[in-house]
């Protein structure tokens, strides 16, 4: 497939080194923090590496237990309710956690004298430009690999006609089953490249979703690890849990549905689960040096952040909740209906909820 793990990774890879820009400390900004203790930290932060990784990690494994569970399979009840939660739990992230988060980086007074950054809304026009982008990686990828695969079907089709006209100049007597078979091995293939083009479909949201979960979680992975304040690591311990335990679900969710190779599958799940604590051992390594005040943290932090909230929530809105709800089998069902929307509402209340402690 084209759309590559391989783009993934590289963007990973900038993304981690972009942080270490700003280890040079230059606004003498108070953190406002208290309760600094080096060791309770270091203890604090080594519990959040492992227990991210295990939410992470069981997140992404739950919906792949679909073979086996019934009630977990992807046209199950169970499945839509987890998927509409989990997509509550990343627009809450999106809209209540990052997106302010960039704004407060972005407007700081440690920028005042540095750039235009307290004249404009930046977090607002990076968030949009990104939501934009994700429409257009969307589209594009989508629609490049739904013609390919619509060029794949013209050609299944013009063989078969091509070889039921060959049996009919030799046996007039057996032409009207030959046509009959034509006819369903065409409507056959056709319904195969469909589900290959919805296949396809879901793994260019599923590579997407991870990207936009990626640049937030390495963020605030080193935002952790770098930070000595107790009452800031605490609550982000178990909000990260939280959020990444549902994140992982939903983006287990958008696996399973896209078929892709065991060995593909299991990469992407490997790469969500260990970009946080990734984040954190990085921030525990530059914490020494580190200044989230300095005006190279602010802008990079503020402008990634914002990066992430745009694509999370347009992922969130448009590829999750409305490819859910527009499917037939919820329109058709004031059950599921009821089941998913309040599903929808009670991730995202829990996920906001989590907003007073981090």
């Amino acid at each position: 497939m084209a759309f590559d793990l391989k783009v993934t990774l590289c963007l990973l890879a900038v993304f981690s080194s972009l942080p270490l820009l700003a280890v040079a400390g230059g606004c003498e900004c108070d953190t406002g923090e208290e309760g600094h203790d080096k060791a309770k930290a270091q203890k604090l932060k080594i519990i959040a590496i492992f227990c991210i990784l295990l939410a992470s990690s069981a997140g992404c494994a739950i919906p792949t237990f679909g073979r086996r569970f019934p009630a977990l399979r992807p046209d199950a009840v169970l499945f839509f309710a987890l998927k509409a939660f989990a997509a509550g739990v990343i627009l809450a992230t999106a809209f209540v956690h990052i997106l302010p988060e960039s704004f407060d980086k972005l407007t700081s007074p440690c920028l005042a004298d540095n750039g235009p950054w307290q004249k404009f809304p930046f977090a607002g026009l990076v968030a949009m430009l990104a939501s934009i982008a994700t429409l257009l990686v969307d589209t594009i990828a989508t629609g490049y690999f739904q013609r390919l695969h619509a060029s794949r079907a013209a050609a299944v089709v013009g063989y078969v006609e091509a070889s039921d006209e060959h049996e009919r100049s030799h046996a007039h007597g057996v032409s009207a089953v030959v046509a009959s078979a034509a006819a369903m091995s065409t409507d056959d293939d056709c319904a195969d490249l469909q589900d290959r083009a919805q296949v396809i479909r879901h793994r260019v949201i599923s590579q997407v979703l991870e990207l936009g979960i990626i640049t937030h979680s390495i963020i605030i992975g080193i935002s952790l690890g770098a930070s000595e304040s107790l009452g800031t690591i605490r609550p982000l311990v178990a909000a990260l849990t939280f959020h990444q335990f549902f994140e992982g679900i939903g983006l287990g969710g958008c696996i399973v549905q896209a078929r892709f190779r065991l060995k593909s599958a299991v990469t992407m799940a490997v790469f969500f689960s260990l970009t946080t604590p990734i984040g954190i051992l990085i921030g525990i390594g530059i914490s020494s040096a580190y200044n989230e005040n300095s005006p190279t943290a602010l802008v990079v932090e503020g402008v990634l952040d914002s990066a992430a909230a745009g694509i999370l929530n347009y992922m969130a809105l448009v590829d999750l909740l409305a490819d859910d709800f527009m499917n037939p089998r919820v329109r058709n069902s004031g059950r599921l209906q009821l089941i998913t929307s309040f599903s929808l509402l009670v991730g995202t209340t829990l996920m906001s909820l989590l907003g007073i402690w981090a």
